[in-house]
């Protein structure tokens, strides 16, 4: 899988401690029915035992995401990062010294790690494994053009099914975009790459990565707003868009480019008002870039074209309940 993801060697920025991978995020959901449908349908291999589904590109062999019914509403568990070996102990002294530390997830199968808790109260992991976030920008795939066909688009019926690549990012709903931009700088390493006030703001890692690995939206509580999946052309995201209309999911918000990461992208709403976005051509940040992170406004950074913004678009369904009145 590292050499289809990566034509050049593993690099990391050296003398930095930091993260290097969103290696794995676990979220529960009421059914697992649905989130096996709907991952279907988007692309990716899903490999079920029981009320579990874990999530694969298909033909590699990393599990990226794990989806686990527990008859409750839908939530962010946990998320685990990647590190290098010989930055463990170093991980581990820090989240001592903070006193930061939780117990392992009861979710979580295999290596524990190390585990902290983020300010959100979010469990988070940090395990040692190979880096599987891109070390380089990913190159585009090329158009298809079917046989004694002149024309450079495809007929619809001829469509290939769309496979994301890779998982490039999360993001994910705080109450606090500040507090886990610090908390995130100080100790996981990653540093900013763009922000928008305090409403939304985009972390790398200074090992190479997409313009954001991990990201952070505004709300009134923590949860996940979406992941992004990696595909070969904006064709791929127009057409993933139509795959998953066609699957009998029909909301979602695209097809647009960011401003901020630059990329085009259709995001796909899920059974849980969550999303799934199909995402060309990031901006990358290798190990050797100082990358200048820039403040916009909201009105200037949020899509540079596009349809209008559904206005269930930032909605977090997994925020506390409110009290009875």
């Amino acid at each position: 899988m590292q050499a289809h993801l990566d034509p050049l060697p593993v690099a990391r920025r050296a003398g930095t401690l930091a993260v290097h991978s969103v290696e794995h995020i676990l979220f529960t959901v009421p059914d697992i029915t649905p989130a096996e449908a709907f991952y279907t349908a988007f692309g990716l291999e899903v490999k079920r035992a029981g009320p579990r589904i874990d999530l694969y590109a298909h033909g590699h062999s990393h599990c990226w995401m794990t989806v686990v019914a527990n008859s409750q509403p839908k939530a962010l568990q946990y998320v685990s990062f990647g590190i290098f070996a010989e930055d463990r102990p170093a991980f581990e002294a820090k989240i001592q010294a903070l006193g930061i530390g939780c117990a392992p997830h009861p979710l979580a199968t295999g290596d524990s790690g190390l585990w902290l808790r983020s300010p959100d109260g979010m469990p988070m992991q940090l395990l040692v494994c190979s880096k599987v976030s891109p070390s380089c920008k990913t190159p585009a795939h090329p158009v298809r053009v079917p046989a004694r066909q002149t024309a450079a688009a495809h007929a619809r019926s001829q469509c290939a099914k769309v496979f994301p690549r890779w998982l490039s990012h999360v993001l994910l709903f705080t109450p606090d975009v500040v507090r886990m931009l610090g908390f995130c700088d100080q100790v996981l390493g990653l540093r900013l790459s763009d922000r928008s006030g305090e409403l939304v703001a985009f972390m790398h890692t200074p090992h190479g990565s997409d313009h954001h690995l991990l990201a952070f939206v505004k709300s009134d509580g923590p949860g996940l707003h979406h992941t992004s999946w990696d595909v070969g052309s904006l064709d791929e995201v127009g057409e993933g868009s139509e795959q998953m209309r066609s699957a009998g999911f029909p909301d979602g918000w695209g097809v647009g480019r960011h401003v901020l990461g630059s990329n085009y992208f259709y995001y796909a709403r899920d059974p849980w008002v969550s999303f799934a976005e199909y995402s060309f051509d990031i901006d990358f940040v290798s190990p050797a870039t100082d990358w200048v992170a820039g403040v916009y406004a909201p009105d200037d950074s949020f899509y540079l074209w596009g349809p209008a913004v559904p206005d269930w678009f930032v909605l977090n369904t997994e925020k506390p309940a409110l009290p009875a009145v």
